[in-house]
């Protein structure tokens, strides 16, 4: 039996028009996300404010906010809502996209998203060495962050109302859950 199913690569997602819409590729699939709410975009707001007064302060690296591609392989580009990239690794940011594996990846979940952010992207995030890995949810407001390990992301701490969110790619980070979603 053959296999008719279309196969997209990286090449097919710049031919793409611009639009409203978020576009990445899983294995070879594309996946079609509309623009996010206003609770999404008040998280994504609030994390890079939080975010990039500690890069611009320790002086560490780069933050990216979607759309920005992370291109792990021909079939496989994806645009996490916020990236971040050390400068130790800075050699794998190129103009238009990221090659390879940066250092933390946060989603923001959005209705419909949440089984990709916590299924594919989970596992192949994991499998690519993305070190620190965010999962926020707007609407239960809570954060949970996922160090990855030998074995794959082991939840290191779930953090909601006034609890300070701990990072280990930012320690110190002064950001209360309860602030990410006002």
């Amino acid at each position: 039996m053959t296999n008719t199913s279309v196969k997209y690569t990286y090449s097919d997602l710049l031919t793409i028009p611009e639009d409203t819409n978020r576009y990445e590729l899983f294995e070879g699939e594309l996946i079609v996300t509309p623009s996010p709410v206003r609770k999404h975009q008040v998280a994504v707001k609030n994390l890079t404010y939080f975010f990039e007064s500690y890069i611009r302060t320790h002086k560490i690296g780069e933050l990216f906010v979607a759309p920005f591609d992370i291109y792990f392989d021909e079939g496989t580009v994806i645009q996490p809502d916020i990236i971040f990239v050390s400068d130790e690794r800075k050699h794998i940011v190129e103009e238009k996209r990221i090659v390879g594996s940066p250092d933390l990846v946060v989603e923001v979940l959005s209705e419909g998203t949440e089984e990709r952010d916590r299924g594919y992207k989970f596992r192949r995030y994991a499998k690519e060495n993305v070190r620190e890995y965010w999962i926020v949810d707007p609407e239960k407001q809570f954060v949970e962050v996922y160090q990855n390990s030998e074995t794959g992301y082991r939840l290191s701490g779930k953090y909601s109302g006034h609890h300070e969110i701990h990072s280990a790619i930012f320690p110190g980070l002064k950001c209360k859950a309860a602030n990410i979603f006002e």
